[in-house]
């Protein structure tokens, strides 16, 4: 923490030679962003109140979805503005040190690591790619089991009894949807091979619940590429192409996005805790 009251924020590392975002960019806080230069590289910081984003007021603000929201807004526009001039580093949120200094030192420190990932990203993006899984119409509910309508007549066909009726209705509708889903499975799988083709590399991720993912289907592929820029615009025709061709999945195609799934452990300086302090 600085003599002021104010701690730094620490958004991405990029080269030196990378220009810094243009105009008076607001960051976290809305503070400035500003370069800080070690090693043959820049970190873009801003500063911020230790009253908001010290240790004990981060970790209770992390908890209000509002300002999480608001925040993590801030954050990924610095980023994106800094991505549309070379390659980035992107750290992750609330990545805070008490002042410079300790900016200056992880740079020296993991400079190697940083120099390697800005090489292995210069030219690319990330693309995100979602499969559901096109869950056929079960049709009507078939209600439930009538029961008997009277005592059972032993000359009567089990078979044609209500409730066997329902039984059989209620079996087709339940292998419909296993049947379904292992076709979406498979078309997923089918999707994210040729695509990790198109790829510099991917990476997977567990599926979402309906709830977060905003759909009642099942989430079946829930992967990030890194995709390089020339070859961003047959990336997407893929997806489209493979929507066409796997009908039991229903894609969804994001980005292009800074490379945050691609970086991380020693390229972030042990950046992968949110909230971590220096």
């Amino acid at each position: 923490m600085t003599a002021d009251g104010r701690c730094v924020w620490l958004y991405a590392v990029t080269g030196d030679g990378a220009p810094a975002p243009a105009g008076a960019l607001a960051g976290v806080g809305a503070g400035p962003v500003r370069p800080l230069r070690a090693a043959g590289l820049a970190a873009l910081v801003g500063d911020v109140d230790q009253r908001e984003f010290g240790e004990a007021a981060l970790r209770r603000n992390l908890e209000d979805l509002g300002w999480l929201e608001q925040t993590a807004r801030a954050h990924h526009a610095v980023i994106e503005a800094a991505g549309t001039r070379g390659p980035v580093v992107p750290l992750r949120l609330a990545t805070v040190y008490r002042s410079d200094a300790g900016v200056l030192t992880m740079l020296r420190d993991y400079a190697a690591d940083f120099r390697a990932a800005l090489s292995r990203l210069a030219g690319c993006r990330e693309w995100g790619v979602k499969a559901f899984a096109a869950v056929p119409d079960p049709g009507p509910d078939p209600g439930p089991d009538p029961g008997p309508a009277g005592p059972p007549d032993d000359r009567e066909d089990p078979a044609s009894r209500p409730g066997t009726a329902y039984l059989r209705r209620r079996r087709a509708q339940l292998t419909s949807r296993t049947s379904a889903r292992q076709e979406a499975t498979a078309g997923a799988q089918a999707v994210h091979a040729e695509l990790s083709r198109l790829s510099v590399s991917a990476r997977l991720y567990p599926p979402q619940a309906p709830g977060l993912a905003g759909q009642a289907a099942p989430m079946v592929l829930n992967a990030a590429y890194l995709v390089a820029d020339e070859q961003a615009g047959e990336f997407a025709a893929a997806v489209t192409d493979l929507a066409g061709r796997h009908r039991s999945v229903r894609l969804g195609l994001t980005g292009p996005w800074p490379a945050y799934s691609f970086v991380g452990g020693s390229d972030a300086g042990g950046s992968d805790t949110a909230g971590e302090r220096r």
